[in-house]
């Protein structure tokens, strides 16, 4: 039966620099309790992930890029829903970002402003400065599996503790897919 943990190898995220992007080593000490495991990294995508290591669905978390435009001033956020949901980007998020129009990050600014690998983004290590907006039912689900940074691991910590990171704020984005 799938778990948070799936069949993966945790071990203390502090312990292993070697297998974060080298934002998110700082940014995953001020996490104590965050572990990292490896994984095959032509597995790192959520459906992949979840199916080879036996990870629940509903304890994946995706990040996601988005650019907020308003008067000519582009300005970056991340997203975190579980894989189960779906954001409401065009609605909630646009609203609560106060723009005009928004859109997912073109896969080079994401890349380069976050300084992590495509398909690895985590809110752990974002630029300060960008807002981290955390779904309710992230929070809820106590273990959640994130982004590393790099596509060769993944990063387990609570919900919670992703409301401990710079700009982060707890809203409700998402309602369950389907």
């Amino acid at each position: 039966m799938p778990t948070s943990r799936g069949t993966l190898d945790w071990s203390p995220a502090a312990e292993h620099p070697e297998l974060l992007a080298a934002p998110v080593v700082a940014a995953a000490a001020a996490i104590p309790g965050a572990c990292v495991a490896p994984i095959d990294p032509t597995l790192a995508d959520t459906a992949a992930l979840c199916e080879a290591y036996d990870v629940d669905l509903g304890a994946s978390a995706n990040c996601v890029v988005v650019a907020a435009k308003r008067g000519g001033v582009t300005t970056y956020a991340a997203v975190m829903v579980l894989a189960t949901h779906r954001a409401d980007i065009n609605g909630v998020v646009r609203k609560h970002l106060g723009a005009r129009k928004i859109s997912f990050a073109p896969h080079d600014d994401a890349v380069g402003l976050t300084g992590m690998e495509f398909g690895g983004i985590t809110p752990i290590g974002l630029p300060d400065d960008w807002p981290v907006l955390v779904d309710d039912a992230v929070v809820a689900a106590g273990e959640v599996v994130v982004g590393s940074g790099i596509r060769g691991s993944k990063i387990l910590c609570t919900g919670a503790d992703l409301l401990t990171l710079p700009g982060a704020e707890q809203l409700t984005l998402a309602a369950p897919a389907g």
